[in-house]
Order: C-alpha cells, then structure tokens, then sequence
C-alpha cells in the first residue's frame, strides 16, 4: 500500500483480487483452508481481513472504490489515489 501510495499518480487506480475475510470470518471453507496452507509455508502470509486493507490504504491516502463479488469466493476491491 505504501507503494501504491507512493507511485500512483492522482486518482491512480489500485485494484486488488483475491480471497478477503470479512469482519474477522472467513467467508468460504475453501479460503480458510487456503488460508492454512499459506501460513503453513509463511506465518506472515495468508488471507487478510478486509477491513484491515481498507484502513491500511487510507493510511496511504487510497480511498475505496468498489468491493465487487467475484467468483469463486474472491473479491475485485478497487481503490483511488486521493489528490
């Protein structure tokens, strides 16, 4: 986020793709057990909780867009560099 916040050039877009826990849950089965296996390889990876992206990209003044429903349990979350 720090990058983006950085290189992005005013009303830059970020979008990220990908498995989003909601509230602390997640929100499949299959995204807590790919969850596991990717703590299991890097106890610093691993499904992250939406809301923590979301504060953490205004920390770096990107303003969320749209969350859109993907399949397979994933979420398009889209943000823009503030001027």
């Amino acid at each position: 986020m720090a990058g983006a916040g950085r290189i992005l050039p005013p009303s830059g877009i970020l979008y990220l793709y990908g498995p989003y826990k909601q509230k602390g849950k997640h929100t499949a089965s299959s995204n807590e057990a790919f969850d596991q296996s990717l703590r299991a390889q890097n106890p610093e990876w691993g499904v992250r909780d939406l809301e923590e992206v979301i504060a953490v990209a205004q920390s770096h003044r990107l303003s969320l867009l749209r969350v859109v429903p993907m399949p397979a349990n994933n979420l398009s979350v889209i943000f823009r560099h503030d001027e």
